[in-house]
């Protein structure tokens, strides 16, 4: 087994896994650069009820995130993903078989209810070693970006042979793709990773949600993808009015989303190499607000909606990006699961929000005040980000124990912490593990690992 790299297993449960995450939001995703146009065609279109279908999935993910991956804990993993899987195929089916908007909000609702991130994550981590686990998700997280990318070329190209229906029929084409995938591809978890950092532990929340620095990123992701929401209940008819027609919006959204991952390594560049994270990140929420002023200012011809967009996705992808690396940061040694599903519940809320409060503000102000209302959001945003703490370099790290008694955990815990270069350590009695957050530069694991030895511990 490497210790430097991913092994066999590793390495199937990441592609495998991030496959299956990739083709799940890639369904999700295809409507948005279409569906402001071939909406207009259903029974009963009114600007709140296409809003309301772009983002209702967003709510019932918010709502289930949390609970499933709770579910995944008891009925295991592979079993949740599946039923996940077949509740978003029904969704599919449902909106593809809806000639009106009514029945096209309700498949969306539906397939927001399949909600497997959390249990996908769960799964990962129970596959992976705490010091590979980063590059699982990471590969993960790439897919994810890949699959908003891949969805903003096909889902023009794909809706102009088949029309909307056929968007989601493909849809349900790819989930039971996934699900063949998650049965026969993704291996048989072989150990549980432990609970705390990767499945939202119910005890946990209400301190987590009363978490300043936390509060942040969960705004933050919220405002973030309500913006993306709302903007696509507008643009691609403007891209339309300006002289291209949809089955050529691909041609711009493929140039415009890869250029953004270009311009936007300097920002990461900088925010690594000088320490500046705090400053790169208010300054990409602010390039994120001006895009959306820009939007609303200016004349909507081609050349400055094509610019504008760039602009947009370079803040959107930046943001995207690094957001769940800060969570991991921020969040208290041993409730990571519990913080990274407050901050996926946030995000797929920020969807449901942007498609209902665009949907609401095209009827009573016109489409164009959809900008502006998102930027005076995201300005509001600026204002909480320039409240972040400095973020202090660490690792999480996390070790199996037999510490016989919560006295003696306490003990052992406070020792820990007056080591050189432990952030953070938590020692949970009842679940037999302890979590620590340290500087790897400063701390030495071997004495660590000798402290808790002593304690009798096994790491």
């Amino acid at each position: 087994m490497s210790v430097t790299g991913l092994n066999k297993i590793e390495k199937k449960a990441a592609f495998s896994l991030a496959a299956v995450f990739g083709l799940r939001m890639l369904g999700l995703f295809m409507i948005l650069p279409v569906f402001a146009v071939y909406g207009t065609q259903l029974i009963g279109y009114s600007p709140v009820w296409l809003g309301l279908a772009i983002g209702a999935y967003g709510l019932t993910q918010a709502m289930l995130q949390i609970p499933m991956g709770m579910l995944s804990d008891k009925f295991g993993r592979k079993p949740v993903i599946l039923a996940g899987l077949l509740v978003f195929l029904l969704g599919s089916i449902v909106a593809a078989m809806s000639d009106s908007i009514y029945g096209v909000v309700f498949g969306r609702a539906l397939q927001g209810m399949g909600a497997i991130a959390s249990a996908v994550l769960a799964l990962a981590a129970d596959l992976s070693r705490e010091e590979q686990r980063p590059k699982v998700m990471a590969t993960i997280g790439m897919f994810i970006g890949l699959s908003f990318t891949v969805a903003m070329v096909f889902g023009p190209i794909v809706a102009q042979f088949s029309g909307l229906s056929g968007l989601f029929w493909f849809t349900a084409v790819l989930t039971v793709l996934a699900m063949l995938m998650i049965q026969f591809m993704v291996p048989q978890s072989v150990h549980k990773a432990p609970r705390g950092d990767n499945v939202a532990v119910a005890g946990q929340l209400n301190t987590l949600f009363r978490h300043g620095q936390l509060a942040r990123l969960n705004i933050g992701v919220f405002v973030l993808h309500m913006a993306l929401t709302a903007c696509f209940v507008t643009l691609p008819k403007q891209l339309i009015d300006s002289g291209l027609a949809l089955e050529q919006h691909w041609q711009l959204y493929l140039p415009a989303l890869l250029g953004s991952f270009f311009f936007m390594v300097p920002f990461m560049i900088i925010a690594i190499k000088k320490q500046k994270e705090k400053q790169m990140f208010v300054a990409a929420v602010a390039l994120l607000t001006l895009s959306l002023l820009l939007f609303w200012y200016l004349p909507s011809s081609f050349a400055v909606l094509a610019t504008l967009i760039v602009l947009f996705f370079v803040a959107f992808n930046y943001l995207e990006a690094t957001m769940p690396s800060i969570l991991s940061r921020l969040a208290p040694a041993g409730v990571k699961g519990s913080a990274m599903g407050i901050y996926s519940s946030s995000q797929f809320l920020g969807a449901f929000a942007g498609g209902l409060i665009g949907g609401a503000v095209s009827t009573a102000y016109g489409e164009q005040s959809i900008f502006l209302v998102m930027a005076v959001i995201s300005l509001l945003w600026i204002v909480a980000a320039l409240g972040m703490k400095p973020l202090k370099k660490s690792k999480s790290y996390s070790f199996a124990t037999n510490i016989a008694s919560e006295e003696e955990a306490d003990e052992v815990a406070e020792q820990l912490i007056n080591m050189p270069g432990v952030i953070e350590a938590t020692l949970v009695h009842s679940e037999a593990v302890a979590y620590l957050k340290v500087d790897d530069k400063v701390a030495d694991l071997q004495d660590i690992k000798a402290l808790l030895n002593r304690a009798g511990t096994v790491s």
